[in-house]
C-alpha cells in the first residue's frame, strides 16, 4: 500500500489543502498514530502561519485536556488543534503540542 503520508525525505513541507498555505515541515512531526473527526492525524513539535482559537477543556480519546483549535492564518479552515494541559499525568507529553488532520493537508517538497 502507498502511504501519501510516509516521511522518505525530511524536506517536505505540510500545508492547508484549501488555500495551499505551507502549515509544517516534516521534520517536526512527531507521531502519526492520532485520530480525529476527519480520520487520521498526526502531531507536530511545531506549527507555522496558523492561529489558535480559544482555550476550552475537552474529552477526547485519551482523556480531558485544555485544547484550541487550529485555524489556517489565510483561509480559516480549522486544520486540527493544540494542547495546553493534559489533567491526566500520563498525558503532560502532549502539552505545547499540535495536531493536525491529514484530511485537511497536503505534502510537497519544500
Amino acid at each position: 500500500m502507498d502511504d501519501k503520508w510516509s516521511d522518505d525525505a525530511p524536506s517536505k513541507v505540510y500545508s492547508c489543502n484549501n488555500c495551499l498555505n505551507p502549515v509544517a515541515f516534516s521534520t517536526d512531526l512527531l507521531s502519526k498514530s492520532f485520530m480525529a473527526k476527519s480520520g487520521r492525524a498526526a502531531m507536530f513539535g511545531s506549527a507555522m502561519n496558523v492561529t489558535v482559537g480559544e482555550k476550552e477543556d475537552r474529552k477526547l480519546m485519551t482523556g480531558h485536556f485544555t485544547v484550541g483549535d487550529i485555524y489556517c492564518a489565510k483561509c480559516g479552515q480549522v486544520l486540527g488543534w493544540k494542547y495546553f494541559r493534559a489533567y491526566e499525568p500520563r498525558q503532560v507529553y502532549k502539552e505545547g503540542k499540535y495536531i493536525l488532520e491529514f484530511a485537511k493537508l497536503v505534502k510537497a517538497a519544500a
